[in-house]
């Protein structure tokens, strides 16, 4: 389903919108809200308005685009991180700029379900909560919020990128509204055009994403995909996406399996069961398991270390710090393609980790530098969290997609 907006003033808009932009290679991201940027051979440091964990699209020497307009002279960092390039498009993080995009949209009549709607108000207060926009129909009032999506693959798109108890919350008031006789709408905007599918992402918060299911017929629930020229222009096609709530339906379960990694800072040998002493290298360590129930239990245990030690894993974290824990949430037990899958990217492995109960080589994987700042872990990841889905026939329709679609 696509719009497309029509004529030179989509282009003057958008260019009174952000300014003039200069573009850097990332260099890293000290905080939420800061970014640190190398433009020709200086550093720049930018306010960074996104604070989503954007691992896969921060990643080190990525193109970023920095803007500079009069509402920043009096900040601490004058410039704007406004978007990052990905695959050779810029994906807009701007999202407080994202409601302006969407009143545009709206405005041009380009969302096809909200097309009869116009807008009367911003920033609507409705008791202690606050929504994005108050629209009109001839028929009623629409009472609509709007979320920013960064997080997508080639061709499905996820929300959101961290636990937002926030987001949760109001879902549970927009389905409220509903239940009081007030029509109500959730906009999802995803900022990569070759999106096709979108889906909560239930794998990083799964009460979001139960919420979502159990007000979906209360809240009309609305995805698109947009794109951005280089040089930060709305692109002119709006794509609609389509939600499998079917699937949805039998995936968003607390289960799956899950990557822990460790950062050993330094040599050590550790006893591992009847592996006996191993000597593990400095450097970070993925170990992929699975619980196929109670995934999240099995997950808060690897972040303790008073506990009786059952695994090989156990001896492991006893003697290493933790790093971070990645679930992949699936209805298919997925450790063993998921650990067939990691050699490809990794510098070494250790023998007979963690696969004692099945035919792998190793369920640990080594590697030299944080490997959530390597682009193959993250497309590894995104495959067995989003685009396994297409590739294993559970699309939503038979259409086979490209980019020139």
């Amino acid at each position: 389903m696509w719009g497309v907006v029509q004529g030179s003033p989509r282009d003057r808009w958008m260019k009174r919108f952000f300014g003039k932009v200069i573009k850097g290679k990332l260099v890293d991201r000290p905080n939420r809200f800061l970014v640190r940027c190398k433009v020709r051979e200086r550093m720049l440091s930018a306010f960074l308005p996104n604070p989503g964990r954007l691992q896969e699209l921060l990643l080190p020497d990525r193109r970023i685009y920095l803007s500079k307009d009069a509402s920043s002279r009096n900040r601490q960092y004058p410039y704007t991180a406004v978007a990052a390039e990905r695959e050779g498009y810029p994906v807009m993080l701007h999202t407080h700029r994202t409601n302006e995009v969407v009143r545009h949209l709206l405005q041009q009549k380009m969302i096809p379900e909200l097309r009869e709607a116009e807008v009367v108000q911003s920033e609507t207060r409705i008791g202690r909560n606050r929504f994005d926009f108050l629209l009109k129909t001839k028929e009623e009032n629409i009472i609509l919020e709007v979320k920013s999506c960064t997080l997508f693959g080639e061709r499905v798109a996820m929300f959101p990128d961290a636990v937002t108890e926030r987001g949760r919350r109001h879902l549970l008031e927009l389905a409220r509204l509903s239940d009081q006789g007030i029509r109500t709408a959730l906009l999802f905007v995803v900022h990569w055009p070759f999106a096709e599918i979108f889906m909560p992402d239930y794998h990083t918060d799964l009460e979001f994403s139960k919420t979502l299911l159990q007000v979906r017929e209360k809240v009309h629930t609305i995805a698109v995909a947009i794109g951005w020229t280089p040089d930060l222009s709305l692109s002119k096609e709006v794509k609609g996406l389509q939600i499998p709530w079917s699937y949805l339906e039998r995936e968003v379960e607390d289960r799956g399996s899950y990557l822990l990694i460790l950062h050993l800072e330094k040599e050590q040998t550790v006893p591992v069961g009847k592996l006996g002493p191993i000597l593990f290298q400095r450097g970070f360590y993925v170990y992929v398991g699975s619980a196929m129930a109670n995934l999240n239990s099995r997950m808060e245990r690897h972040l303790r270390l008073r506990k009786r030690h059952h695994w090989h894993i156990d001896e492991l974290r006893a003697a290493t710090p933790f790093h971070s824990i990645l679930p992949i949430r699936s209805s298919e037990r997925l450790e063993c393609e998921i650990a067939a899958a990691l050699p490809a990217i990794s510098q070494w492995r250790v023998e007979g980790f963690g696969s004692t109960d099945c035919s792998c080589p190793t369920h640990l994987f080594g590697f030299s530098e944080n490997p959530l700042h390597l682009e193959g872990f993250h497309k590894i990841l995104q495959y067995f969290r989003m685009e396994r889905f297409l590739e294993k026939g559970m699309r939503p329709n038979g259409a086979t997609p490209n980019r020139g679609d």
